[in-house]
């Protein structure tokens, strides 16, 4: 009984330290510029509600909130299509060179996605997509990490399954479509909110792809309020609270599937 009680009073400590920086965000968003630099720091918040209307007059915040509910939308449907097809016919297909090429798949996770800044740039450069939605959608519609979770899933399934389906007359596609997707669906689930999170939060390549703040998506959009002498902290603290709120609200509904999708990946491979 005493030692659950000590896990009990560890996991209330970590659940602290968590939640401490989004109740920090709510109390800073809530002061006047002068509180938030105030040392020491002011704890109670002065209610200043109208820093939650100001934000959509310093940034267009509303047509920034669209893109990134276009793009992630996008790159998440992608996501799903393409890194499916390859961990169906990874785990599934039999084809020469199949274990070589997905060790090369999973060298990619190794090297760091800096490396692939520049030569993105010069692509979307050539295609002459820079300040649009398809620079921030292309480069993500596929990824090594989403081919690996789902392949997983896929060799879970019984072989028995694509020898009965290939016996009453059905090809790769139909086996895939209509057997194996249905059957994988808390992998499609885990995959799908894993690139949601990672979609509404990335902040480099949309900082670096697009200039124009009528293209940004959130994350970017508010990274131009931090100045180079003055940042206008409640502000910015409002408009990353409303960005956040709506992954946040996801996550807790969905929370269970996103577990459990990714426990079963290692479950066989």
């Amino acid at each position: 009984m005493s030692r659950r009680w000590l896990v009990h009073l560890v996991l209330l400590f970590g659940g602290i330290v968590m939640i401490t920086p989004f109740v920090w965000q709510v109390v800073i968003s809530l002061q006047t510029v002068t509180e938030s630099m105030r040392t020491p720091p002011s704890l109670v918040p002065s209610w200043q509600w109208h820093n939650f209307v100001d934000i959509f007059k310093t940034v267009p915040l509303g047509r920034q909130f669209l893109n990134t509910v276009l793009v992630t939308v996008a790159v998440t449907a992608g996501q799903l299509l393409f890194c499916s097809l390859a961990a169906f016919a990874f785990a599934r297909l039999s084809f020469p060179g199949r274990g070589l090429i997905f060790t090369f798949f999973l060298a990619v996770l190794m090297v760091p996605g800096e490396l692939f800044l520049l030569p993105r740039y010069e692509i979307m450069q050539k295609l002459d997509w820079l300040n649009t939605l398809q620079a921030l959608i292309a480069p993500g519609i596929f990824g090594a990490f989403g081919v690996f979770l789902l392949r997983q899933f896929f060799m879970s399934l019984p072989k028995e399954l694509d020898e009965a389906a290939r016996i009453d007359g059905a090809n790769p596609a139909q086996i895939y479509w209509h057997i194996m997707l249905p059957l994988i669906r808390p992998g499609l689930l885990a995959l799908g909110l894993l690139t949601v999170m990672w979609t509404w939060s990335s902040l480099l390549w949309p900082l670096v792809v697009n200039t124009d703040p009528e293209q940004m998506t959130l994350s970017a959009g508010l990274a131009s309020l931090v100045g180079q002498y003055l940042t206008n902290y409640p502000i910015l603290f409002a408009g990353s609270l409303v960005a956040s709120l709506p992954v946040i609200v996801l996550f807790m509904v969905m929370q269970r599937q996103l577990i459990a999708g990714i426990a079963f990946t290692g479950s066989k491979g």
